[in-house]
């Protein structure tokens, strides 16, 4: 496991945050989307995975009550289809109840500098699904079924049951 735990605001993450396409408003303090979420970052800095789980009534594509990935950047580490399967363990963790849609993740082909966008992803077991209706992004599911055992993050610690 790579991942340590982290959270919307954690300034370490603020700069990888800023350098992804996707960030509405780089330089404000916090990156994540409002609601549930899970935010790792690897020991370095040099990763950041966003877990967001909106609720259903608010979600403006075809995955609602899926987990999104809402965010991944990486600049150092190990493979990037590496630090998504692990990811999505820490995420597995985190909820145990995962959704039937699985996890979705949508890649601006226009935006990734790739001649094959979305690749990591299909690497870690995402299956392109579609393309998003409004925006146009590519649409990349991972089923419950291939997904992989959950793992806490490091620094993760377990509550007590009382």
């Amino acid at each position: 496991m790579n991942w340590h735990l982290s959270h919307r605001a954690d300034p370490r993450a603020v700069a990888l945050a800023d350098r992804h396409y996707n960030r509405q408003k780089p330089g404000t303090p916090q990156f994540v989307p409002p609601g549930r979420c899970l935010v790792l970052l690897t020991e370095d800095a040099g990763a950041l995975w966003v877990t967001s789980w909106p609720f259903a009534e608010y979600t403006k594509h075809a995955w609602a009550g899926a987990w999104v990935n809402s965010l991944f950047r990486r600049e150092s580490g190990p493979q990037a289809s590496q630090l998504i399967r692990q990811a999505v363990a820490a995420t597995r963790w985190h909820w145990p109840d995962v959704p039937a849609l699985g996890m979705v993740t949508f890649v601006d082909a226009r935006a990734v500098q790739s001649d094959n966008p979305g690749y990591c992803y299909t690497m870690a077991g995402f299956e392109k699904v579609g393309l998003t209706k409004a925006l146009g992004l590519l649409a990349y599911q991972l089923r419950p079924g291939d997904m992989p055992e959950p793992e806490a993050p490091l620094g993760a610690t377990l509550e007590l049951a009382l």
